[in-house]
């Protein structure tokens, strides 16, 4: 399990490489305010690999450590072109689009040979294997924020080598796990079959909530610390900050899925989606606050924004059957990811009206109603 964690941290850390050099891509190129197309051409790129990947059943029909292996690969060398490649906006985020696309391989799939070597206790693996994401989600923020003066180009170079590393450690060290199923059949009429099972809609409908929130939270924490610090541009310790506001979300998946190996991953999932969404509108209290104040509750919000996050996915893989579960996991990623896109669209879209606080305050309409509708399709189920 240990070596499915690192290549996870290692494969992830791709996915905010784009926000952490996008102030110095924005600055030599003239172009300011990209960083949400820089966030969500990600996502775009990472919804179309996953429906093509769902579509396909590719994780279910080919070995998963293998899958992990060459999309490790594609994605590096697409994270590296835009270093190769003469500096222009379109081909940055052409670039990143086919950096999400194939982390489609690495996300979900990973989640899937973690389903494939654990039936007990999955809550605790997958915890452990998406605070690995949180924890590769934040590292660009580190490396900024210890003002090491390293050239974009360099954060860009040492991404693109740790998922690399990651994809060596997965398809040369870690074979199918025992409980892998191969769904050898190409089946058209698989999606509309998963879309009837009453558990994934339940687990679905929750994670969709929590998507809402998440990826915005994490691409516009670091402009919410500085409108709450009074400063005009990110400063080293501003970037520190950010790292470890999403950071802390690592450990908490961790200890969550502790927690759910006690008392369920139902009550962990929904009691996380109820204190992430209570935070969303405690941000509006946040001005004027001492920073102590405003910093503890931004980390507060880092581990519950995250906490549910492993616990919806165990509820998602446990939902279908052992053949299916990549082709699941990977189809509710990318919806998921979909709901994401609009979410951070439409906040960088109200922020030409409204203050970061009041945009980030509006996203606990996603954790009111994924928990409604992930406690409706679970109170059918159990009718």
């Amino acid at each position: 399990m240990i070596l499915i964690v690192i290549a996870q941290f290692l494969g992830t850390s791709l996915w905010f490489a784009g926000n952490a050099v996008a102030p110095e891509i924005s600055q030599l190129l003239e172009l300011p305010g990209i960083l949400a197309s820089i966030t969500s051409v990600v996502q775009f790129g990472f919804i179309l690999g996953t429906l093509v990947f769902a579509f396909f059943s590719v994780p279910d029909r080919f070995s998963p450590s293998d899958v992990f292996f060459f999309s490790s690969v594609f994605a590096a060398c697409f994270n590296l072109l835009i270093i190769i490649l003469p500096l222009h906006f379109t081909s940055v985020l052409v670039c990143r689009f086919m950096v999400g696309f194939f982390l489609a391989g690495i996300y979900p799939v990973g989640m899937k040979i973690a389903a494939d070597y654990y039936q007990k206790g999955l809550g605790a693996a997958l915890g452990f294997l998406v605070g690995a994401l949180v924890l590769g989600t934040a590292f660009p923020h580190l490396l900024k924020g210890l003002d090491l003066n390293f050239s974009w180009k360099i954060v860009l170079w040492f991404t693109s080598g740790l998922v690399l590393l990651g994809g060596v450690i997965v398809g040369f060290f870690v074979p199918d796990g025992p409980f892998h199923k191969v769904n050898s059949k190409f089946d058209l009429s698989l999606l509309p079959k998963l879309s009837k099972i009453k558990a994934l809609k339940s687990a679905a409908s929750g994670y969709f909530g929590h998507m809402w929130e998440l990826y915005t939270f994490w691409a516009f924490v670091p402009m919410l610390i500085i409108f709450l610090n009074g400063n005009e541009v990110i400063l080293p310790e501003d970037s520190l900050l950010s790292f470890f506001v999403i950071a802390i979300g690592g450990i908490s998946c961790a200890i969550g899925g502790g927690i759910a190996e006690r008392f369920g991953s139902k009550k962990v999932a929904q009691w996380a989606l109820i204190g992430s969404g209570v935070c969303c509108v405690l941000v509006l209290f946040a001005p004027g606050l001492p920073s102590w104040a405003w910093i503890g509750l931004l980390l507060v919000w880092g581990i519950l924004v995250t906490a549910d996050s492993p616990q919806f996915s165990t509820l998602v893989a446990q939902s279908v059957p052992a053949e299916y579960r990549g082709t699941a996991l990977t189809l509710v990623n990318s919806m998921g990811f979909a709901i994401s896109i609009g979410s951070i669209q439409l906040a960088q879209f109200l922020l030409k009206w409204i203050h970061i606080d009041q945009v980030l305050a509006l996203l606990f309409i996603g954790p009111v109603i994924g928990l409604i509708l992930f406690r409706l399709y679970d109170r059918r189920e159990v009718l």
